[in-house]
């Protein structure tokens, strides 16, 4: 079976498309954005996840079952992606389309997530340190308190790690001493 990142690209790129192609503003990005997140949590709950395999429910009912839990006043456009995804049989893909289309809006806007794990607190620093590490990305911090690190910090943005923990320089030093 197909990677749910490769079954997920399409939607949340047809998604991007249909937003741009109604010119539609940052502000309503960010609505459709908040939407299909919560279809994404929604469509992890079990008891969705029973009534999709119902053989009893048609497409219909399944969308108006699904479109009532997470609420009627949706974007035009996540309630036609909501019917595309049932339509095919891929409401299992609805987390990964969220996390696409986050980064898709994220780029064009300029911006990217920065993941930071640390075991401590001095984020001031750290903050500045990275605005220089990436000029022309506006860093919209996610804060991570992870004591396995021991000490140190460990940042994602986008693809990208910057991995300066006590954790991962242990783990070095492991792998240098039993090679």
């Amino acid at each position: 079976m197909a990677e749910l990142s490769t079954i997920a690209r399409p939607y949340a790129v047809g998604l991007m498309e249909a937003l741009q192609e109604r010119k539609a503003s940052a502000q309503d990005m960010s609505a459709v954005l908040d939407a299909v997140s919560r279809l994404a949590e929604t469509a992890v709950d079990p008891q969705i996840g029973q009534l999709e395999g119902d053989p009893g429910l048609t497409d219909d009912q399944f969308y108006d079952i699904f479109a009532s839990v997470v609420g009627a006043d949706q974007p035009d456009e996540v309630k036609n992606l909501l019917r595309v995804v049932i339509q095919n049989g891929r409401v299992d893909a609805l987390p990964e389309i969220a996390r696409q289309f986050r980064i898709l809006k994220n780029e064009s806007e300029g911006v990217a997530d920065a993941l930071i794990e640390t075991s401590d607190a001095e984020l001031k620093d750290l903050l500045e340190a990275l605005a220089k590490k990436f000029p022309g990305v506006k860093l919209h911090p996610v804060v991570s308190v992870e004591k396995a690190l021991i000490g140190g910090v460990r940042v994602h943005v986008g693809d990208k790690l910057l991995d300066a923990s006590i954790l991962a320089r242990l783990n070095q030093m492991k792998t240098a001493l039993t090679a």
